[in-house]
Parts: structure tokens; C-alpha cells; sequence
């Protein structure tokens, strides 16, 4: 979530900076100013409003923010260039951040504040404020915004003032226990939740940034034997989030009340939701909000796009490449020539207002794909099953009597990626592009498990969920389950030594085995005693061509992106203690009884 507001406001480092002429020009096509607008409850919340030297009135584009406000300044300079000039910009600190009154809450439920207060107020009183108080405005707002500002956006839809017209949440945090920022399927995200909250919580303008004692951060992480003994060292008890996560570990109405997906199941306004296959950060949000909407959503005011990007990579940079995939188009620019329509449609009334229902990027072919209705109503469901001698395939397995083990050791846990693991939002980080690296760099450790068909003789489109089915059993009382499908091209690929035989994270996901039966109640696994296990691995459109292969990789760390399960079962891994963390043997089925497999959806034959 935290360097969201440098994506929309066009400063990546991969987007060359403005020339000093050129940013002047940006500058005094502007008349920048700023307020203090009163709350309903009497807080007041700081805006920075750039209004262009124009002589017809405009609609506003909003953005309320934890990352400054003064991000509107580099969004201005950068508004033509993005297609969204011809709008008074604002963008406002929320609660408790910068310069605004209050107090912060991560990822505040609704109407938990004082009574009747949350962040869909906030929203709601801003708006007011502007279309009342701002000179030269048509009367129409949009919002829009990144990750906590994506989640921010969506929220605005509930209650909505009606002069909102429309909003377009971009990676919001759908569910940060279930799948977004800080668990995923009941594992922590260890590095990631740390670095995040230790930022955003230990000031309230980001002055103190984490400062780990080494580069390596796979090697600092596994220093600590415990997750106490991390918190004692970085102090995390200082940091609101932190004792969420330690005092409520499994899913329960605290996680349940921040899920936007359960408390926001209607588009009230047009809605446009974003968000990319590979984004490391909040994948699961936009695909959760949007199938959250689309269920009630006769007057199909709700659409999606989900494009081949990383964190917003969409909202600044060309979008011709993830870390070593080349995608063959700019997709980035596609996309922003996409939103350039859909605000100037609602808030301007240019255009047609001809928007396809899902319009999704599939990185097997290079496309673009458009759908009625995503999942599309004609999916099939294929189930890939492992077999013997690390086989994959679409027939199920015949053997009465069939496994594979590894061992899982916490003291020699599988890195998530090529180490060295640096600092999540550092210079020099790979953060970015992780999910894109190839995974022959685990391939064959010992602790990880391999299936893979032959060379495929036909293409084979996924489109829509990917579950794993894993039939498991352990030694010891708790175990996580990875499960990644991934795309393993040929040994030649002509004009691209770099990506012959490279192995393609399609995606992937984890999940604490405790929870193999309900969210809000873990329980142990018994001992060598075979479990059914579900691993949720979301959704995709993606072409595994004819001549690649499909790959499974099954493993129990992914580290320190997720923290280490200590393997013998306890109440509370936060509480655990040092000798809890044993090395267990884990073992996958798969037989008649027991046929292990990754299901898919998948377009007709």
C-alpha cells in the first residue's frame, strides 16, 4: 500500500521526470490552494486543490490519502500526460495523517469512529464542502486512487453524496486477512506487514522508516526465533496494527468488519475497478470488490479491468514489461487511455459510455479480452492432477497407494524470492517484480515439490478461479500449504535466451493449514492422518500455449514474506515459543481416494 501515491501521481522512477520548462508550464496552468474543511463532527481534514485557468466550469477529480496531499502537485504536472487534464485535482489527508485533525485508524470499518463517523462521511462532508466552496465547478466529482486510496475510493460509494458520478478504486485492500496486505488465508505477511505498519504507524507523516540491522532481509527476519522477539527489537507495540494482528490471529469480527467485501455488495455509482495479475500487494481487492458488486448489479454500473502489472503499475509506467516478461504493447498507456474515457464519459458526457462489463489483459497471447460477465458464463472446469514422477495432467490418477513428502524445516525456510531479500520499498528492492522471477531458483530443493505435463498440444485459456486440492497429511499438529501454477516455456524461444525453459508464477497463493475447516475457529491437524486442504489461488486470464508446459509447485515457507509456522500446533503463533518451531515431514496424495489437483476454470475447447 505505501508507495501508492507516487504511482498516481505519475513519479515513478521508471517515468522520466519533466523536463524544468515543462513543469513550470504544469505549474502556472494551475491555481493551487488549500483548506481546512470541517467534519461532520467538527474534525478538520487539510485538501490541496489545483484548479486550472479555465473559463467553463470542471469537474473535480478527487483523492483522499495516508501519503500526503501534496501529491496533487506531481498529479497536475502530469494530468495531460495521463489524460486526465481538464479537472480540478484535489487530494486531501485523511484522519490523523499530514496535516489533517483526528486520529488515524488502518483501514478504519465503517461507522466504527464517533457515532455515525467513518471514512464514507469523511468523503461524503469533503465533496460537499468542494462542489459548494470551489470555484468553477460543474457540480460532478470522481474519485479515484491506488491501494489505501483504491480502498478509500470504493468507500465513498457507500451513502454516496450526489454529486459523486463516478469512482474507479484501483487495488483497494479488499480483505487484508483473506488475501490483500497483511495475511493471506491466515498466514502473516511478515516482512510486508512489518515494514508497512512500522512506517505508517511509528509517526504520523512517515519521518521513521523501518532501519533493519542487515541488507539481507531473509537473513534478519530468520535471526529472531519468535515473533515476540521481532516486536520487542522494532518495538511494535507502539504500533496500533501490530496488536491487531498479535491479539487476533484468525478471522474474526475485527478482520470480518474491514472486509470490504462484506460490507460493500452494491454499486451505487459507476464504478471502475483496477488491479493487476501480478500486483504483490492487493491482488485478491479488486477481483473480491468487483465480484462483490456484480452479483446485485442489474443496472451494470460495474466494470473491471485487471491488466499484466505489478503495485499501480498501471496508473504511470508504459506497461510494456514485468521484470523479465515482455508483453509486446504498451499496456499501461492502453489502460490510461481506457480511464481517460470513462471520467471524461461521466463527468464531462464525452464519448459514447460504451464500457465492456471486463476487459482483462491475458499474458499467454499479448490481448486484450472482453467479457459479459467474469467469470465468463461458457468457463469449464479442468482439474490438473499430480502424478507419478513429478507427472501433471488432465486424467486423474489411478494408484490406490500414492505420495510424494519433503521435509519443512523453519530454521531453512524457502525464500519467496532470489536472495538477497532487500528492504521492501528500498532502492534497490525487487519487491516490484517478484512474482515475475523464475521459479527454477527452488526448483529441486528438496523442500519443494514439482509436477509438470509434456509439452502441451493445444492451448489452454484459464479463465476465472484457480483453487489447489491438496490431500495432505504432516508428523507434526499445524502445516502451511503453497501452491503455485506456473507457466514453464520451451527450451527455445527465439530472440529471448533469457526465457528459454523460464518457469512463469501464473499465481499463487498460501494457507494456514489450522484454518482447514473454519476462518474464526483454528484447530490442530492430527498427526499423519491425510486432510483435505484448500487453497485459494484466485482468479486469471491467461493462454498456456501449445508447447509450454503447465507446472505445479507445492511447498510449506515462503519467507520472510510470510512468517514461519512453527509446524507443532499452539493458540496464538504470535505467543509462540522458540522450541515450538520443529522440523515436520509433510506429504502430498495422490490416489483414487485422495487425487490432489488445481482445479481451473478454463474457456471451451
Amino acid at each position: 500500500m505505501l508507495r501508492v501515491v507516487v504511482l498516481i501521481a505519475g513519479l515513478l522512477p521508471a517515468a522520466l521526470p519533466l523536463p524544468v520548462g515543462a513543469q513550470q508550464a504544469a505549474d502556472t496552468a494551475y491555481a493551487k490552494s488549500e483548506a481546512n474543511i470541517p467534519m461532520r463532527d467538527g474534525v478538520k481534514l487539510r485538501v490541496v486543490i489545483l484548479a486550472p485557468h479555465a473559463a467553463r466550469p470542471l469537474p473535480i477529480l478527487l483523492q483522499r490519502t495516508p501519503y500526503n496531499a501534496n501529491g496533487a502537485i506531481g498529479f497536475a504536472r502530469r494530468a495531460k500526460e495521463l489524460g486526465l487534464d481538464g479537472y480540478i485535482i484535489v487530494f486531501g489527508d485523511i484522519r490523523g495523517r499530514f496535516r489533517s485533525e483526528g486520529r488515524f485508524d488502518m483501514n478504519r470499518p465503517p461507522r466504527a469512529g464517533t457515532p455515525g463517523i467513518d471514512e464514507s462521511t469523511d468523503a461524503y462532508d469533503t465533496i460537499d464542502w468542494l462542489v459548494k466552496n470551489v470555484p468553477n465547478n460543474n457540480g460532478k466529482v470522481g474519485t479515484f486512487g491506488v491501494s489505501y486510496p483504491g480502498w478509500l475510493t470504493a468507500v465513498t460509494g457507500i451513502g454516496p453524496h450526489p454529486a459523486l458520478k463516478a469512482i474507479s478504486p484501483q487495488a483497494p485492500m479488499g480483505d487484508t486477512w483473506m488475501g490483500d496486505d497483511f495475511f493471506h488465508q491466515g498466514a502473516f505477511r511478515l516482512s510486508y506487514g512489518t515494514e508497512y505498519t512500522w512506517s505508517m504507524e511509528s509517526s504520523s507523516d512517515e519521518s521513521e522508516e523501518p532501519s533493519p540491522s542487515r541488507y539481507d532481509l531473509y537473513e534478519w527476519y530468520r535471526s529472531f526465533p519468535t515473533l515476540d522477539a521481532l516486536a520487542r527489537t522494532v518495538r511494535a507495540d507502539r504500533w496500533p496494527s501490530w496488536h491487531r494482528f498479535s491479539e487476533h490471529p484468525a478471522y474474526d469480527s475485527v478482520w470480518q468488519a474491514r472486509a470490504l467485501p462484506r460490507y460493500m455488495g452494491h454499486a451505487t455509482v459507476p464504478t471502475l475497478v483496477v488491479g493487476g495479475w501480478w500486483d504483490q500487494e492487493d491482488e485478491y481487492g479488486p477481483l473480491a470488490h468487483y465480484a462483490a458488486l456484480e452479483r446485485s448489479d442489474t443496472a451494470r454500473l460495474a466494470h473491471l479491468v485487471m491488466g499484466p502489472w505489478y503495485h499501480g503499475q498501471w496508473s504511470g509506467d508504459s506497461g510494456t514489461a514485468l521484470g523479465n516478461v515482455r508483453f509486446g504493447r504498451a499496456t499501461g498507456v492502453e489502460y490510461r487511455e481506457l480511464q481517460s474515457r470513462w471520467f471524461g464519459y461521466w463527468l464531462k458526457g464525452e464519448g459514447d459510455g460504451r464500457f465492456p462489463a471486463a476487459w482483462l489483459f491475458d499474458a499467454g497471447t499479448d490481448s486484450w479480452r472482453t467479457f459479459d460477465t467474469w467469470p465468463p458464463a461458457n468457463a469449464v472446469r479442468r482439474r490438473l492432477y499430480l502424478r507419478a514422477d513429478g507427472a501433471l495432467s488432465f486424467d486423474p490418477p489411478t494408484a490406490a497407494d500414492a505420495s510424494d513428502q519433503f521435509t519443512s524445516d523453519p530454521a531453512h525456510p524457502v525464500p519467496y524470492r532470489p536472495r538477497p531479500v532487500e528492504l521492501t520499498y528500498s532502492r534497490t528492492s525487487r519487491w516490484r517484480r517478484w512474482e515475475t522471477e523464475d521459479q527454477r531458483f527452488v526448483d529441486g530443493r528438496p523442500d519443494v515439490l514439482t509436477w509438470q505435463t509434456p509439452p502441451l498440444t493445444e492451448d489452454v485459456t484459464v479463465a476465472g478461479d484457480v483453487v489447489a486440492h491438496l490431500y495432505a497429511s504432516t508428523t507434526g499438529s499445524d502445516a502451511d500449504w503453497v501452491a503455485k501454477l506456473i507457466d514453464v516455456y520451451p527450451d527455445t524461444v527465439p530472440g529471448r535466451p533469457e526465457m528459454q525453459g523460464y518457469e512463469l508464477m501464473v499465481t499463487g497463493d498460501i494457507m494456514r493449514g489450522r484454518y482447514r475447516k473454519s476462518w474464526e475457529r483454528p484447530e490442530g491437524i492430527p498427526a499423519n492422518a491425510i486432510q483435505p486442504f484448500t487453497v485459494d489461488l484466485h482468479q486469471q486470464a491467461y493462454t498456456f500455449l501449445k508447447g509450454h508446459r503447465i507446472m505445479v509447485q507445492v511447498q510449506s515457507t515462503w519467507f520472510p514474506l510470510y512468517d514461519r509456522n512453527p509446524q507443532s500446533f499452539v493458540p496464538n503463533i504470535f505467543r509462540a515459543r522458540a522450541e515450538d518451531y520443529k522440523a515436520r515431514v509433510h506429504r502430498v496424495y495422490r490416489t483414487t481416494q485422495y487425487p490432489s489437483n488445481v482445479e481451473i476454470e478454463a474457456l471451451p475447447r
